[in-house]
C-alpha cells in the first residue's frame, strides 16, 4: 500500500480522490469506482503500487502503436482495476477487480524501478502502461516512467483518456505517446457501456496534443452501438480538425465478449466504410484491425501513395521512410522513430 497522489480531505474523515473524472467522495473504508483506490483513515491509499497483474514483451504496434519505432518492442506492465467498467472490456478478467473482491490484490510484487531494467534486458525500446488502465495505477507507472524517461526508453499509456489535468500534466515530460480508446463519440454510449463521460475522453485527446504527446487514437466499432456513417464521421471529423490530420487513427473489429455477447462481429464492410470516412475527413493514416490478412495495417504515404511500412499483423515487412520521410517522395512522415527499426526484433 501507498498513500496516493491527487486527493484532498474533507470533513469528517472524507476525501476526494482527483485523479480521473469521477473524481470519487470516499467515507473511511469506501473503496473508489476504480477498485483500487481505498480511503483508510482519511487518507487516500492505492492498493496496485508495486504490484504488476501482467508483464509480457509485445510488439509495439500490438498497443496499437503503428508510429513509434515499428518493428520494436515494448515491455508492457499493468495492475488489476480500471476506472471504466465497459461492458465489452477484453481484459476484464484483470481489470474489473475491486479489493473488496477477495483478500489482498491479485499480482506478483514488481517495484517500479526494476521496470526500465527488464525492458534494457529484453531489448525493449519502450515501455507501456497497458491492458488495464494506466491511470488507476499512476503513482507507479509515474516512478517507473521517470527512470526509463532518463535512461532513454520511451514510455506510452494505452488508455481509455479518463484522466484529470494536473496529473496528466505531471507526467507528460516523461510520456512519449498515447493510444487512447476514443470508443463512441456518444455521451450516452459511455455512460451505458462505459460507466462514464463522453467530453472528459475528449478534453484528454486535445490535452496530450498540446502537451506534445505523440498521440494515436483507437475506436472499437460495435454494430447497433457506435457505427453509423454519422458518428464516425464525427468522430473522423473530430481527429482531423481537434487533433490534426497526422493523428493516426485505427478502427477495430469487435468481437462478443464480457457482458457484450449479443451483439455480432463487426462486418469487414463496416470496417472499409468507416476507413473511408477517414480518408474523406482528410486523416493521413487511417488503420483497420481485428481482420487476419487485411492490408489496412499498413502505413500508406499520404502524399504518393506508395506503401512505407508494411505489416503482417503484428510484424513489420518492410519500412521505407527514410529521416522521417517517404524514400519515394520526401513527403514527412509523422510519429517518433519511424526509420529506427527495420524488422521486429
Amino acid at each position: 500500500m501507498k498513500e496516493a497522489l491527487f486527493y484532498s480531505r474533507l470533513a469528517d474523515g472524507t476525501v476526494r480522490c482527483e485523479l480521473c473524472p469521477h473524481r470519487c467522495h470516499l467515507t473511511p473504508g469506501k473503496i473508489g469506482v476504480c477498485g483500487v483506490r481505498q480511503n483508510i483513515d482519511g487518507s487516500l491509499i492505492t492498493h496496485v503500487y508495486g504490484r504488476a497483474i501482467a508483464t509480457h514483451v509485445d510488439p509495439i504496434e500490438k498497443k496499437p502503436l503503428f508510429h513509434v519505432a515499428p518493428g520494436s518492442r515494448s515491455f508492457s506492465v499493468a495492475t488489476v482495476g480500471c476506472n471504466l467498467h465497459c461492458k465489452f472490456c477484453q481484459n476484464a478478467t484483470i481489470s474489473q477487480i475491486a479489493i473488496s473482491e477477495q483478500t489482498g490484490i491479485p499480482g506478483e510484487p514488481l517495484p517500479p524501478e526494476q521496470i526500465p531494467l527488464l525492458a534494457s534486458e529484453y531489448l525493449c525500446r519502450s515501455i507501456a502502461y497497458t491492458y488495464t488502465e494506466p491511470t488507476i495505477y499512476y503513482e507507479y507507472a509515474r516512478e517507473s516512467a521517470a527512470i526509463a524517461h532518463e535512461a532513454g526508453i520511451y514510455n506510452v499509456f494505452v488508455s481509455n483518456g479518463y484522466i484529470s489535468e494536473e496529473p496528466l500534466r505531471q507526467i507528460a515530460p516523461m510520456l512519449d505517446a498515447a493510444n487512447v480508446d476514443l470508443k463512441s463519440f456518444r455521451d450516452d454510449f459511455y455512460l451505458k457501456l462505459t460507466g462514464a463521460r463522453l467530453e472528459p475522453v475528449l478534453d484528454t485527446l486535445r490535452r496530450m496534443k498540446e502537451l506534445g504527446i505523440w498521440l494515436e487514437v483507437t475506436t472499437l466499432i460495435i454494430p447497433t452501438w457506435n457505427d453509423s456513417d454519422d458518428e464516425l464521421a464525427d468522430i473522423a471529423y473530430f481527429i482531423a480538425h481537434e487533433l490534426g490530420r497526422e493523428t493516426p487513427w485505427h478502427i477495430s473489429r469487435f468481437y462478443p465478449q464480457y457482458r457484450l455477447t449479443d451483439v455480432p462481429p463487426t462486418p469487414v464492410s463496416t470496417l472499409s466504410r468507416a476507413r473511408q470516412l477517414g480518408q474523406d475527413a482528410g486523416l493521413y493514416y487511417v488503420y483497420t484491425g481485428n481482420v487476419p490478412g487485411d492490408k489496412g495495417e499498413s502505413t500508406y504515404c499520404y502524399a504518393c501513395g506508395r506503401p512505407l511500412i508494411v505489416r503482417m499483423g503484428y510484424r513489420l515487412v518492410e519500412n521505407h521512410v527514410v529521416n522521417g520521410t517517404c524514400r519515394y517522395c520526401n513527403a514527412e512522415i509523422h510519429g517518433i522513430g519511424l526509420d529506427e527499426t527495420n524488422t521486429n526484433g
